[in-house]
């Protein structure tokens, strides 16, 4: 009986596992963690958004990207549907594809992958962190004063080093090293950034529906609309995270990276120029702080009145033309240049990894050392906040058993 050793018991790796395991293949998952899939368990706010309807390679980034195209092409969303289905799990989309279990509760995936793995006789080995790989005749997998012999192939799942409290580390990079697989270096994404400034400080726990623009170098790069949310370091919320992958890998490339804020992107400039302009005439006996606040947030309206010079206590029949270009101005394009991101920590998933290049599209196997295999976060391919990374995930995951089970 052909004998596979997975190494890590995420969404990738249990994906793999259950594939092998109906194919009679003999299957032993290492888990560093006492817990499987810890990451599963926590994402979507414990709902789990498991994948999206829409998905194309746009959705992710890659050096390589021809890579990513091959997998979407074979195993989509209503591939990984049936899949989830054939292990008692349905589904239901939201209108902007985010996709869940119907009991919209992250256990209850896990519940179901480790049923099925528990019929299907794979062995779960938890707690056991595997410290080296080698290969003579067969693969040996040594986790501390253990030894495991035997294996016709090892699956490399380990992700990377995103949520280092969930588990999450190098482990997998230095396994594809020692085979002399070339890295591509990692760096966090979907997570806040970090200014160069303190005027978040005062503004910390605002949160707002805008459009954050990112800018490489002066060039603008993407808008996103989203919430924005300050916070005592810099800034997070959705629209934070959707462009923070471009922001992080900017600043590992040394680029000067800067956000523009539209705090009010309901408005156009004009508009949000009448509407101050008519509350000043409206209550001209009171201050511009109390006609702001009318429209923004108490801390927020103080901050622009500081950032634009403007003493709060001015009455509101005093604010001239100039001055509430101003404001316009600071609400709709307020600048920040970004220094650092908030680090793996605070990271959903990391950019970067081992280098699809050196790994077959098709079965997922190193081109450097037959019957080693690496999917899931550690390969160097990143999708977007919305269920992106977790398709990925469970697509690289079924589609590299599916080789391994075909292959003699």
């Amino acid at each position: 009986m052909k004998k596979i050793a997975i190494i890590g018991a995420g969404a990738a790796g249990l994906t793999a596992a259950i594939v092998l395991a109906r194919k009679n293949i003999k299957v032993d998952i290492f888990e560093q963690n006492d817990k499987n899939a810890k990451k599963i368990l926590v994402s979507g706010n414990g709902h789990c958004n498991i994948t999206n309807k829409n998905i194309a390679t746009s959705n992710y980034i890659s050096e390589n990207p021809q890579f990513i195209e091959y997998t979407l092409k074979q195993f989509g969303f209503h591939e990984l549907e049936k899949f989830m289905n054939s292990i008692g799990l349905l589904l239901f989309s939201k209108n902007d594809g985010k996709t869940y279990p119907l009991s919209y509760e992250a256990k209850s995936v896990i519940n179901a992958f480790e049923e099925t793995l528990q019929n299907l006789n794979v062995t779960i080995h938890n707690a056991h962190r595997v410290e080296s790989i080698t290969k003579d005749e067969t693969f040996t997998l040594t986790c501390k004063e253990e030894s495991y012999e035997g294996y016709n192939g090892v699956i490399v799942a380990t992700g990377l080093k995103a949520a280092p409290q969930l588990g999450g580390n190098d482990d997998g990079l230095k396994f594809a090293a020692a085979f002399g697989h070339t890295i591509i270096e990692s760096y966090p994404s979907l997570v806040g950034l970090h200014l160069d400034s303190s005027v978040h400080e005062s503004l910390s726990g605002v949160k707002i529906n805008g459009e954050a623009t990112i800018y490489i170098d002066r060039l603008k790069e993407k808008t996103v609309r989203g919430d924005i949310l300050f916070t005592n370091y810099g800034f997070s919320g959705l629209a934070i995270l959707d462009i923070s992958q471009i922001a992080s890998k900017a600043l590992l490339n040394h680029q000067n990276v800067d956000i523009s804020l539209n705090l009010m992107s309901n408005f156009n400039p004009q508009s949000l120029s009448a509407q101050i302009s008519n509350l000043c005439k409206i209550v001209p006996q009171n201050s511009i702080y109390t006609v702001l606040s009318g429209i923004v947030p108490t801390k927020l309206a103080l901050s622009v009145l500081k950032e634009t010079n403007i003493q709060s206590s001015l009455k509101a029949s005093d604010v001239n033309t100039k001055m509430v270009k101003g404001i316009v101005n600071k609400l709709q394009n307020w600048r920040f240049k970004v220094i650092d991101t908030h680090g793996y920590k605070h990271a959903e998933v990391c950019g970067g990894g081992v280098d699809t290049l050196e790994i077959d599209a098709k079965s997922f196997e190193s081109k450097k050392l037959k019957g080693l295999y690496f999917i899931g976060e550690i390969l160097d391919v990143i999708g977007e906040r919305g269920g992106y990374n977790f398709q990925f995930a469970f697509a690289s995951g079924f589609l590299c058993a599916q080789e391994i089970a075909k292959s003699k």
